[in-house]
Protein backbone atom coordinates (compact mmCIF):
# COMPACT_ATOMS: atom_id res chain seq x y z
CA UNK A 1 0.00 0.00 0.00
CA UNK A 2 1.43 3.44 -0.92
CA UNK A 3 2.52 5.63 1.97
CA UNK A 4 3.10 9.35 2.38
CA UNK A 5 2.17 11.52 -0.58
CA UNK A 6 1.75 8.38 -2.72
CA UNK A 7 -1.56 7.71 -0.98
CA UNK A 8 -3.06 10.70 -2.77
CA UNK A 9 -1.92 9.60 -6.24
CA UNK A 10 -4.74 7.85 -8.19
CA UNK A 11 -3.94 4.15 -8.77
CA UNK A 12 -3.84 4.56 -12.55
CA UNK A 13 -1.15 7.23 -12.31
CA UNK A 14 1.07 4.72 -10.52
CA UNK A 15 1.07 2.64 -13.71
CA UNK A 16 4.00 3.78 -15.85
CA UNK A 17 2.45 3.49 -19.32
CA UNK A 18 -0.76 5.33 -18.46
CA UNK A 19 1.16 7.97 -16.52
CA UNK A 20 3.34 8.76 -19.56
CA UNK A 21 0.26 8.92 -21.76
CA UNK A 22 -1.51 11.20 -19.29
CA UNK A 23 1.43 13.58 -18.80
CA UNK A 24 1.92 13.98 -22.56
CA UNK A 25 -1.75 14.76 -23.14
CA UNK A 26 -1.88 17.11 -20.14
CA UNK A 27 1.00 19.18 -21.54
CA UNK A 28 -0.71 19.31 -24.93
CA UNK A 29 -4.14 20.42 -23.68
CA UNK A 30 -2.59 23.23 -21.66
CA UNK A 31 -0.94 24.51 -24.83
CA UNK A 32 -4.19 24.17 -26.77
CA UNK A 33 -5.84 26.65 -24.40
CA UNK A 34 -3.46 29.35 -25.61
CA UNK A 35 -4.50 28.81 -29.23
CA UNK A 36 -8.22 28.66 -28.38
CA UNK A 37 -8.02 32.21 -27.04
CA UNK A 38 -5.11 33.67 -29.01
CA UNK A 39 -6.06 32.61 -32.55
CA UNK A 40 -9.51 34.28 -32.63
CA UNK A 41 -8.05 37.32 -30.87
CA UNK A 42 -5.45 37.61 -33.64
CA UNK A 43 -8.32 37.48 -36.15
CA UNK A 44 -10.56 40.00 -34.34
CA UNK A 45 -8.19 42.56 -32.82
CA UNK A 46 -5.23 42.45 -35.21
CA UNK A 47 -6.78 41.46 -38.54
CA UNK A 48 -10.26 42.95 -37.80
CA UNK A 49 -12.31 39.92 -38.90
CA UNK A 50 -16.10 40.35 -39.13
CA UNK A 51 -18.71 37.77 -37.93
CA UNK A 52 -18.76 35.89 -41.25
CA UNK A 53 -14.95 35.66 -41.35
CA UNK A 54 -14.88 34.43 -37.73
CA UNK A 55 -17.37 31.72 -38.63
CA UNK A 56 -15.23 30.79 -41.63
CA UNK A 57 -12.03 30.61 -39.54
CA UNK A 58 -13.66 28.25 -37.06
CA UNK A 59 -15.22 26.20 -39.86
CA UNK A 60 -11.95 25.78 -41.78
CA UNK A 61 -10.17 24.51 -38.68
CA UNK A 62 -12.87 21.88 -38.21
CA UNK A 63 -13.44 21.02 -41.88
CA UNK A 64 -10.81 18.22 -41.93
CA UNK A 65 -12.92 16.24 -39.48
CA UNK A 66 -15.70 16.23 -42.06
CA UNK A 67 -13.40 15.48 -44.99
CA UNK A 68 -10.93 12.99 -43.55
CA UNK A 69 -12.38 11.21 -40.48
CA UNK A 70 -13.97 8.31 -42.40
CA UNK A 71 -11.01 7.44 -44.66
CA UNK A 72 -8.55 8.00 -41.80
CA UNK A 73 -10.50 5.56 -39.63
CA UNK A 74 -10.29 2.83 -42.29
CA UNK A 75 -6.61 3.53 -42.92
CA UNK A 76 -5.71 3.52 -39.23
CA UNK A 77 -7.35 0.13 -38.74
CA UNK A 78 -4.57 -1.13 -41.05
CA UNK A 79 -1.64 0.73 -39.43
CA UNK A 80 0.41 -1.35 -37.01
CA UNK A 81 2.08 1.36 -34.88
CA UNK A 82 -0.24 4.33 -34.58
CA UNK A 83 1.84 5.90 -31.81
CA UNK A 84 4.46 6.87 -34.39
CA UNK A 85 1.81 8.67 -36.42
CA UNK A 86 0.74 10.57 -33.32
CA UNK A 87 4.33 11.73 -32.79
CA UNK A 88 4.60 12.91 -36.42
CA UNK A 89 1.26 14.73 -36.09
CA UNK A 90 2.43 16.53 -32.94
CA UNK A 91 5.62 17.66 -34.68
CA UNK A 92 3.62 18.84 -37.70
CA UNK A 93 1.17 20.79 -35.53
CA UNK A 94 4.03 22.45 -33.63
CA UNK A 95 5.60 23.64 -36.89
CA UNK A 96 2.26 24.87 -38.30
CA UNK A 97 1.39 26.89 -35.18
CA UNK A 98 4.91 28.38 -35.10
CA UNK A 99 4.31 29.85 -38.58
CA UNK A 100 1.90 32.45 -37.13
CA UNK A 101 4.33 34.22 -34.75
CA UNK A 102 7.02 34.02 -37.43
CA UNK A 103 4.71 35.68 -39.97
CA UNK A 104 3.72 38.33 -37.44
CA UNK A 105 7.36 39.27 -36.80
CA UNK A 106 8.03 39.39 -40.56
CA UNK A 107 4.81 41.41 -41.22
CA UNK A 108 3.33 38.67 -43.43
CA UNK A 109 0.35 37.90 -41.21
CA UNK A 110 -3.08 37.84 -42.85
CA UNK A 111 -6.41 36.08 -42.53
CA UNK A 112 -5.53 33.78 -45.41
CA UNK A 113 -2.52 32.45 -43.47
CA UNK A 114 -4.70 31.84 -40.40
CA UNK A 115 -7.10 29.84 -42.60
CA UNK A 116 -4.24 27.69 -43.96
CA UNK A 117 -2.72 27.03 -40.53
CA UNK A 118 -6.13 26.18 -39.06
CA UNK A 119 -6.76 23.66 -41.85
CA UNK A 120 -3.33 22.01 -41.52
CA UNK A 121 -3.59 21.72 -37.73
CA UNK A 122 -7.13 20.37 -38.05
CA UNK A 123 -6.03 17.75 -40.60
CA UNK A 124 -3.20 16.49 -38.41
CA UNK A 125 -5.56 16.46 -35.43
CA UNK A 126 -7.89 14.04 -37.25
CA UNK A 127 -5.13 11.42 -37.56
CA UNK A 128 -3.87 12.08 -34.02
CA UNK A 129 -7.27 11.88 -32.36
CA UNK A 130 -8.40 8.68 -34.08
CA UNK A 131 -5.04 7.07 -33.23
CA UNK A 132 -5.44 8.36 -29.66
CA UNK A 133 -8.39 6.05 -29.04
CA UNK A 134 -6.32 2.99 -29.97
CA UNK A 135 -3.48 4.03 -27.68
CA UNK A 136 -5.96 4.73 -24.89
CA UNK A 137 -7.18 1.13 -24.83
CA UNK A 138 -3.54 -0.01 -24.79
CA UNK A 139 -2.66 1.85 -21.59
CA UNK A 140 -5.96 1.36 -19.69
CA UNK A 141 -7.93 -1.82 -18.99
CA UNK A 142 -11.66 -2.04 -19.71
CA UNK A 143 -12.56 -1.76 -16.02
CA UNK A 144 -10.40 1.40 -15.80
CA UNK A 145 -12.06 3.31 -18.65
CA UNK A 146 -14.14 5.63 -16.46
CA UNK A 147 -11.22 6.40 -14.13
CA UNK A 148 -8.86 6.89 -17.07
CA UNK A 149 -11.33 9.14 -18.91
CA UNK A 150 -11.89 11.11 -15.69
CA UNK A 151 -8.14 11.68 -15.25
CA UNK A 152 -7.69 12.81 -18.86
CA UNK A 153 -10.72 15.07 -18.68
CA UNK A 154 -9.49 16.31 -15.32
CA UNK A 155 -6.35 17.52 -17.07
CA UNK A 156 -8.51 19.19 -19.67
CA UNK A 157 -10.59 20.90 -17.00
CA UNK A 158 -7.49 22.07 -15.13
CA UNK A 159 -6.21 23.43 -18.43
CA UNK A 160 -9.43 25.38 -18.90
CA UNK A 161 -8.88 26.91 -15.45
CA UNK A 162 -5.22 27.86 -15.78
CA UNK A 163 -5.02 27.98 -19.59
CA UNK A 164 -7.16 31.06 -20.29
CA UNK A 165 -5.49 32.98 -17.46
CA UNK A 166 -2.02 32.04 -18.72
CA UNK A 167 -3.14 32.85 -22.27
CA UNK A 168 -4.47 36.22 -21.24
CA UNK A 169 -1.22 37.09 -19.47
CA UNK A 170 0.90 35.93 -22.42
CA UNK A 171 -1.29 37.87 -24.85
CA UNK A 172 -1.05 41.03 -22.74
CA UNK A 173 2.74 40.68 -22.38
CA UNK A 174 3.76 39.47 -25.84
CA UNK A 175 0.69 40.01 -28.07
CA UNK A 176 -1.49 37.17 -29.31
CA UNK A 177 0.63 35.90 -32.24
CA UNK A 178 3.75 35.47 -30.08
CA UNK A 179 1.73 33.76 -27.33
CA UNK A 180 0.96 30.95 -29.79
CA UNK A 181 4.54 29.71 -29.38
CA UNK A 182 3.42 28.19 -26.07
CA UNK A 183 1.10 25.83 -27.94
CA UNK A 184 3.82 24.89 -30.43
CA UNK A 185 6.12 23.97 -27.53
CA UNK A 186 3.37 21.95 -25.83
CA UNK A 187 3.10 19.66 -28.86
CA UNK A 188 6.82 18.94 -28.56
CA UNK A 189 6.30 18.14 -24.87
CA UNK A 190 3.65 15.62 -25.89
CA UNK A 191 6.17 14.02 -28.28
CA UNK A 192 8.65 13.45 -25.44
CA UNK A 193 6.20 11.33 -23.46
CA UNK A 194 4.61 9.53 -26.41
CA UNK A 195 8.05 8.28 -27.42
CA UNK A 196 8.43 6.65 -23.99
CA UNK A 197 5.23 4.56 -24.22
CA UNK A 198 5.94 0.89 -24.99
CA UNK A 199 2.53 -0.73 -24.39
CA UNK A 200 1.54 -3.02 -27.30
CA UNK A 201 -1.33 -1.75 -29.41
CA UNK A 202 -4.36 -3.97 -30.19
CA UNK A 203 -3.49 -6.44 -32.98
CA UNK A 204 -4.59 -5.65 -36.51
CA UNK A 205 -7.31 -7.92 -37.87
CA UNK A 206 -7.46 -7.86 -41.66
CA UNK A 207 -11.11 -7.43 -42.49
CA UNK A 208 -12.71 -8.54 -45.77
CA UNK A 209 -14.20 -6.08 -48.22
CA UNK A 210 -13.15 -3.04 -50.20
CA UNK A 211 -12.26 0.31 -48.66
CA UNK A 212 -15.73 1.60 -49.58
CA UNK A 213 -17.35 -1.36 -47.81
CA UNK A 214 -15.23 -0.73 -44.74
CA UNK A 215 -16.14 2.95 -44.78
CA UNK A 216 -19.78 1.90 -44.78
CA UNK A 217 -19.06 -0.57 -41.98
CA UNK A 218 -18.04 2.19 -39.58
CA UNK A 219 -21.19 4.18 -40.34
CA UNK A 220 -23.33 1.02 -40.22
CA UNK A 221 -22.07 0.27 -36.73
CA UNK A 222 -22.68 3.83 -35.51
CA UNK A 223 -26.22 4.03 -36.90
CA UNK A 224 -27.15 0.39 -36.34
CA UNK A 225 -26.28 0.09 -32.67
CA UNK A 226 -29.19 0.94 -30.34
CA UNK A 227 -26.85 2.55 -27.80
CA UNK A 228 -24.35 4.34 -30.05
CA UNK A 229 -26.95 5.74 -32.51
CA UNK A 230 -28.96 7.95 -30.10
CA UNK A 231 -25.77 8.90 -28.31
CA UNK A 232 -24.10 10.24 -31.43
CA UNK A 233 -27.26 11.99 -32.64
CA UNK A 234 -27.68 13.82 -29.34
CA UNK A 235 -23.99 14.79 -29.24
CA UNK A 236 -24.07 15.93 -32.88
CA UNK A 237 -27.10 18.17 -32.26
CA UNK A 238 -25.38 19.73 -29.26
CA UNK A 239 -22.16 20.26 -31.22
CA UNK A 240 -23.86 21.70 -34.30
CA UNK A 241 -25.44 24.54 -32.38
CA UNK A 242 -22.65 24.91 -29.83
CA UNK A 243 -20.25 25.71 -32.65
CA UNK A 244 -22.67 28.26 -34.05
CA UNK A 245 -22.09 29.87 -30.66
CA UNK A 246 -18.33 29.25 -30.44
CA UNK A 247 -17.67 30.89 -33.80
CA UNK A 248 -19.04 34.17 -32.43
CA UNK A 249 -18.06 34.03 -28.76
CA UNK A 250 -14.68 35.82 -28.80
CA UNK A 251 -16.05 38.49 -31.13
CA UNK A 252 -19.09 38.96 -28.89
CA UNK A 253 -17.08 39.06 -25.64
CA UNK A 254 -14.39 41.48 -26.84
CA UNK A 255 -16.41 43.78 -29.13
CA UNK A 256 -20.01 43.66 -27.87
CA UNK A 257 -19.31 43.14 -24.15
CA UNK A 258 -16.09 45.19 -24.24
CA UNK A 259 -13.97 42.73 -22.24
CA UNK A 260 -10.19 43.04 -22.61
CA UNK A 261 -8.43 39.80 -23.70
CA UNK A 262 -6.43 39.49 -20.47
CA UNK A 263 -9.52 40.01 -18.30
CA UNK A 264 -11.52 37.63 -20.46
CA UNK A 265 -8.88 34.93 -19.97
CA UNK A 266 -8.93 35.42 -16.20
CA UNK A 267 -12.74 35.30 -16.02
CA UNK A 268 -12.95 32.16 -18.15
CA UNK A 269 -10.11 30.53 -16.25
CA UNK A 270 -11.76 31.19 -12.89
CA UNK A 271 -15.11 29.93 -14.13
CA UNK A 272 -13.52 26.77 -15.50
CA UNK A 273 -13.06 25.60 -11.91
CA UNK A 274 -16.47 24.06 -12.59
CA UNK A 275 -14.71 21.72 -15.02
CA UNK A 276 -12.32 20.59 -12.29
CA UNK A 277 -15.23 19.84 -9.97
CA UNK A 278 -17.09 18.11 -12.78
CA UNK A 279 -14.09 15.90 -13.53
CA UNK A 280 -13.81 14.94 -9.85
CA UNK A 281 -17.48 14.11 -9.41
CA UNK A 282 -18.47 12.86 -12.89
CA UNK A 283 -17.80 9.19 -12.15
CA UNK A 284 -19.72 9.50 -8.85
CA UNK A 285 -22.63 11.08 -10.68
CA UNK A 286 -22.49 8.19 -13.15
CA UNK A 287 -22.61 5.64 -10.35
CA UNK A 288 -25.42 7.45 -8.53
CA UNK A 289 -27.69 8.14 -11.51
CA UNK A 290 -26.47 5.48 -13.90
CA UNK A 291 -24.14 6.29 -16.77
CA UNK A 292 -27.03 6.96 -19.21
CA UNK A 293 -28.86 9.44 -17.00
CA UNK A 294 -25.59 11.16 -16.11
CA UNK A 295 -25.11 11.77 -19.83
CA UNK A 296 -28.60 13.31 -20.01
CA UNK A 297 -27.76 15.60 -17.08
CA UNK A 298 -24.65 16.82 -18.87
CA UNK A 299 -26.63 17.46 -22.07
CA UNK A 300 -28.88 19.83 -20.11
CA UNK A 301 -26.46 21.55 -17.71
CA UNK A 302 -23.80 22.35 -20.33
CA UNK A 303 -25.89 24.33 -22.86
CA UNK A 304 -28.24 25.63 -20.18
CA UNK A 305 -25.36 27.54 -18.58
CA UNK A 306 -24.45 29.34 -21.82
CA UNK A 307 -27.60 31.50 -21.77
CA UNK A 308 -25.93 33.82 -19.25
CA UNK A 309 -23.53 35.13 -21.90
CA UNK A 310 -26.00 36.94 -24.21
CA UNK A 311 -27.94 38.01 -21.11
CA UNK A 312 -24.84 39.91 -19.93
CA UNK A 313 -25.02 42.61 -22.63
CA UNK A 314 -25.86 46.07 -21.24
CA UNK A 315 -24.86 45.21 -17.68
CA UNK A 316 -22.08 46.97 -15.74
CA UNK A 317 -18.63 45.55 -16.49
CA UNK A 318 -18.35 43.89 -13.07
CA UNK A 319 -21.63 42.03 -13.60
CA UNK A 320 -20.60 41.02 -17.12
CA UNK A 321 -17.54 39.32 -15.64
CA UNK A 322 -19.71 37.59 -13.02
CA UNK A 323 -22.02 36.27 -15.75
CA UNK A 324 -19.06 35.03 -17.78
CA UNK A 325 -17.67 33.30 -14.70
CA UNK A 326 -20.98 31.63 -13.79
CA UNK A 327 -21.58 30.53 -17.37
CA UNK A 328 -18.13 28.99 -17.67
CA UNK A 329 -18.53 27.35 -14.25
CA UNK A 330 -21.81 25.68 -15.25
CA UNK A 331 -20.49 24.68 -18.67
CA UNK A 332 -17.43 23.10 -17.04
CA UNK A 333 -19.51 20.94 -14.72
CA UNK A 334 -21.91 19.95 -17.47
CA UNK A 335 -19.32 19.09 -20.11
CA UNK A 336 -17.27 16.94 -17.72
CA UNK A 337 -20.30 14.95 -16.60
CA UNK A 338 -21.24 14.55 -20.25
CA UNK A 339 -17.83 13.72 -21.72
CA UNK A 340 -16.50 11.40 -19.03
CA UNK A 341 -19.57 9.18 -18.87
CA UNK A 342 -20.31 9.06 -22.59
CA UNK A 343 -16.62 8.65 -23.48
CA UNK A 344 -16.28 5.58 -21.27
CA UNK A 345 -19.59 4.20 -22.57
CA UNK A 346 -18.53 4.48 -26.22
CA UNK A 347 -15.10 2.97 -25.56
CA UNK A 348 -16.70 0.00 -23.81
CA UNK A 349 -19.36 -0.52 -26.48
CA UNK A 350 -16.96 -0.45 -29.46
CA UNK A 351 -15.24 -3.77 -30.34
CA UNK A 352 -11.48 -3.59 -30.94
CA UNK A 353 -11.62 -4.92 -34.48
CA UNK A 354 -13.71 -2.00 -35.73
CA UNK A 355 -12.38 0.65 -33.36
CA UNK A 356 -10.57 2.73 -36.00
CA UNK A 357 -13.49 2.73 -38.44
CA UNK A 358 -16.02 3.36 -35.68
CA UNK A 359 -13.99 6.22 -34.22
CA UNK A 360 -13.56 7.65 -37.70
CA UNK A 361 -17.32 7.47 -38.29
CA UNK A 362 -18.02 8.93 -34.86
CA UNK A 363 -15.68 11.86 -35.49
CA UNK A 364 -17.05 12.31 -39.02
CA UNK A 365 -20.46 12.96 -37.51
CA UNK A 366 -19.64 14.51 -34.14
CA UNK A 367 -16.73 16.66 -35.30
CA UNK A 368 -17.75 17.03 -38.94
CA UNK A 369 -20.94 18.78 -37.88
CA UNK A 370 -18.91 21.51 -36.17
CA UNK A 371 -17.66 23.42 -39.25
CA UNK A 372 -21.24 23.41 -40.51
CA UNK A 373 -22.32 24.92 -37.20
CA UNK A 374 -19.54 27.50 -37.26
CA UNK A 375 -20.47 28.53 -40.80
CA UNK A 376 -24.16 28.81 -39.90
CA UNK A 377 -23.26 30.84 -36.81
CA UNK A 378 -21.13 33.26 -38.79
CA UNK A 379 -23.80 33.71 -41.49
CA UNK A 380 -26.62 34.19 -38.98
CA UNK A 381 -24.51 36.61 -36.95
CA UNK A 382 -24.05 38.75 -40.04
CA UNK A 383 -27.71 38.52 -41.09
CA UNK A 384 -29.75 38.84 -37.90
CA UNK A 385 -27.19 40.05 -35.35
CA UNK A 386 -24.69 38.34 -33.08
CA UNK A 387 -26.68 38.48 -29.85
CA UNK A 388 -29.89 37.27 -31.50
CA UNK A 389 -28.01 34.33 -33.03
CA UNK A 390 -26.57 33.37 -29.64
CA UNK A 391 -30.02 33.17 -28.05
CA UNK A 392 -31.41 31.01 -30.86
CA UNK A 393 -28.57 28.49 -31.00
CA UNK A 394 -28.41 28.08 -27.22
CA UNK A 395 -32.05 27.00 -27.13
CA UNK A 396 -31.48 24.60 -30.04
CA UNK A 397 -28.54 22.96 -28.23
CA UNK A 398 -30.93 21.71 -25.56
CA UNK A 399 -32.91 19.82 -28.21
CA UNK A 400 -30.13 17.24 -28.42
CA UNK A 401 -31.46 15.43 -25.36
CA UNK A 402 -34.68 14.52 -27.23
CA UNK A 403 -32.81 11.86 -29.27
CA UNK A 404 -32.45 9.76 -26.09
CA UNK A 405 -36.16 9.48 -25.35
CA UNK A 406 -37.28 5.83 -25.31
CA UNK A 407 -33.77 4.42 -25.98
CA UNK A 408 -31.68 1.89 -23.97
CA UNK A 409 -29.23 4.69 -23.08
CA UNK A 410 -31.53 5.98 -20.33
CA UNK A 411 -31.51 2.59 -18.63
CA UNK A 412 -27.72 2.11 -18.61
CA UNK A 413 -26.36 1.83 -15.09
CA UNK A 414 -22.80 0.69 -15.83
CA UNK A 415 -20.60 -0.04 -18.82
CA UNK A 416 -22.40 -1.70 -21.76
CA UNK A 417 -20.99 -4.91 -23.19
CA UNK A 418 -19.14 -4.68 -26.54
CA UNK A 419 -21.48 -4.90 -29.51
CA UNK A 420 -21.75 -8.27 -31.25
CA UNK A 421 -20.52 -7.50 -34.75
CA UNK A 422 -21.06 -11.01 -36.07
CA UNK A 423 -24.78 -10.86 -35.39
CA UNK A 424 -25.09 -7.25 -36.60
CA UNK A 425 -23.84 -7.92 -40.11
CA UNK A 426 -21.11 -5.28 -39.92
CA UNK A 427 -18.11 -6.13 -42.11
Amino acid sequence: MPTGIGRFVPPLLRETEFRRFWIGQTISVFGDQVTLLALPIVAVLILHADPTQMGLLTAIGLLPHLLFSLPAGVWLDRVRVRRRLMILCDIGRALAIAVIPAAFVLHWLGLELLFVVAFVVGSLSVVFDISWNTLFVSVAKREQYVEATALLNGSRSLATVAGPAISGILIQLFRAPIALLADALSYLGSVVFLRRITAPEPPIEHEPGTIRQQLRAGLAFIFGDPIIRPTILSAATLNLFNFCFQALFILYATVYLGVEPGILGLALGAGAIGGVLGAVFASRVGRALGIGRAYVLGLIVFPGSVILIPLAQGLPQALILVFLFLSEFGQGIGVMILDINVGAMIQARTPDRIRGRANGAFRFINMGIRPIGATIGGILGGLIGVRETLFIVIVLQLAGVLWLYGTPVLGLRGMPEPADLDSSGVV
